[in-house]
């Protein structure tokens, strides 16, 4: 009776294979090493559909509700999901709960009220173009007196470096400036160990654990204080302390940062936050503006290796700029990283760092909960109590939503027809990368600030090659980290050879990007 039920299940889903007891969880388990393009495979499948659903959980009475995936990248069904139904997909009663000693109720954890509360105090501050300002002062001066210094040591010494690391640990240290006007220096020279920083990696590393297992289990191994549930515990001590130590000297010497911000702010009944309420908010926007900015430019960095032509053409803009606002003398070029306005006018940059979050998003995937029956726009249905996951990954590489060329790197499709305007997509949900919807990225601008102040900080400077045999494979987590970093030798950039006008730039041929997980290795 079971055989003949799991058939009737499987002719009613166009998923991956499924097995009995175990439903697709086998090809997830057998093709762990390249999800993300395994997502894509299937996605592509169904053609211009672009969705598909499978079982987790192939057991009578659940696997129709708790057991049931669907996996979209339809722009319809995101809009769907994340604008037209916003309140019937929150994040869920397991995302929160696995977050919640870490994140407690902070933005990226919360629905509802409480999330709006925050998402309109914070909302405020985004706006305001002061807190650009501190973005930019905050990274210019870290990569004025560290992350150049050590650069230009290891041109020296020929010694290569994990360009991933040096942007993760500058990141973190704007990101905590920014935050609560903090900096941990974990970008310094010698590259030492910081015990906030390392112990905020732990505590994000066991959290996402809790994924892996069914929610009792690591329930249990909290309870019983083992594995990586004690890990979790001693770091947030070691996390706890720091932002205690950090709210209590925002509030004895307000600043312009967030925290000292959110200080000023008062909840719905007419309070000042709770500390425990301003550890969530830092916490969140650290957790937030630290993985995802370095990521990226990892990315980036990587691309312009393979495509040295857009790097010229990136570098001839940057040149441009700086040589109409400080002269023709190119000593003075690189006296000071570009300033706020001068990053502004960086329109190409911008273009290809939004071409590499098309291909490789910071955020590869995210999973909504179903409150209620729903039924997508392109007819599939969505049972109350099952899950649904949008691949941004999958986005960029369908054909059906980016054309034939979707697998090229091309900046120039976000230019306008002159290339004097960076011009996103009319169907905002053919670009996801900065999610959509009441949940849209506050941070968006400041992001791209800060992406764009680091890579022309750089690539003025400095030239990067991949050292021969490094592969470039994905982590497989929440964020899309390069595997086994990326080890590079640093040279110093001539510009001589970058005087000449844009227009003498090497023409953008066709180039399609290389796989990068570990089966293609």
């Amino acid at each position: 009776m079971y055989m003949v039920w799991f058939w009737a299940l499987t002719r009613g889903l166009s998923g991956p294979r499924m097995w009995p007891l175990v439903g697709s969880l086998p090809s997830v388990v057998l093709n762990r090493a390249r999800v993300h393009d395994w997502i894509v495979d299937n996605l592509r499948s169904t053609g211009e559909a672009a969705t598909y659903q499978t079982c987790i959980l192939p057991m009578p009475f659940l696997a129709r509700r708790q057991g049931l995936v669907t996996v979209t990248c339809n722009p319809r069904n995101l809009e769907h999901i994340l604008r037209a139904r916003f309140d019937n997909y929150p994040k869920g009663p397991m995302w929160q709960a696995a977050f919640h000693d870490l994140l407690g109720q902070g933005i990226f954890n919360s629905d509802g009220e409480t999330w709006l509360l925050q998402r309109k105090t914070a909302a405020l501050e985004f706006t305001t173009r002061t807190l650009r300002q501190a973005m930019a002062r905050w990274a210019n001066r870290i990569i004025k007196y560290r992350l150049w210094s050590i650069l230009a040591d290891h041109c020296e010494a020929a010694a290569s470096v994990d360009l991933q690391d040096l942007l993760l640990r500058l990141t973190f240290d704007n990101i905590c400036g920014l935050t609560f006007g903090k900096d941990p220096e974990t970008l310094s020279p010698g590259l030492q160990e910081n015990p906030f920083a390392n112990a905020f990696d732990s505590a994000t590393e066991a959290t996402l654990q809790r994924f892996l297992f069914p929610s009792f289990l690591w329930r249990v191994k909290k309870a019983l204080g083992v594995g990586s549930e004690r890990s979790l515990r001693e770091s947030l001590a070691t996390v706890d302390q720091y932002m205690t130590e950090a709210i209590a000297a925002r509030k004895a010497t307000p600043s312009d940062d967030l925290l000292s911000r959110f200080m000023k702010k008062r909840d719905g009944s007419g309070r000042a936050f709770p500390e425990d309420v301003l550890q969530w908010v830092a916490l969140n926007f650290v957790l937030a503006g630290r993985d995802t900015s370095s990521v990226a430019l990892s990315w980036f960095f990587w691309m312009l290796m393979l495509r040295r032509d857009v790097e010229r053409k990136v570098v001839l803009e940057i040149v441009s700029v700086v040589r109409e606002t400080r002269g023709d003398d190119s000593r003075r070029w690189t006296e000071e990283p570009l300033d706020f306005d001068e990053l502004d006018r960086l329109v190409y940059l911008k273009a290809a760092l939004a071409e590499t979050l098309r291909l490789y998003p910071s955020v590869p995937q995210d999973s909504k909960y179903v409150v209620e029956d729903d039924v997508l726009p392109d007819g599939t249905v969505v049972p109350a109590g099952s899950a649904v996951t949008y691949s941004i990954y999958s986005v960029g590489r369908m054909e059906s939503i980016w054309g034939k060329d979707c697998a090229e790197f091309r900046p120039e499709r976000w230019l306008s027809a002159d290339g004097t305007r960076f011009e996103p997509p009319k169907d905002a949900y053919r670009f996801v990368a900065f999610n959509g919807g009441p949940r849209t990225c506050l941070g968006k601008d400041l992001a791209y600030l800060q992406m764009k102040s680091i890579a022309s900080a750089v690539l003025l400077r400095h030239s990067v090659e991949l050292v021969p045999g490094h592969k470039v494979e994905q982590k497989m987590s929440l964020t899309l980290f390069m595997k086994n970093g990326l080890r590079v030798h640093v040279k110093p950039r001539d510009l001589a050879g970058y005087v000449a006008a844009p227009e003498d730039a090497p023409q953008l041929g066709a180039f399609v990007i290389p796989t990068t997980t570990a089966a293609a290795a």
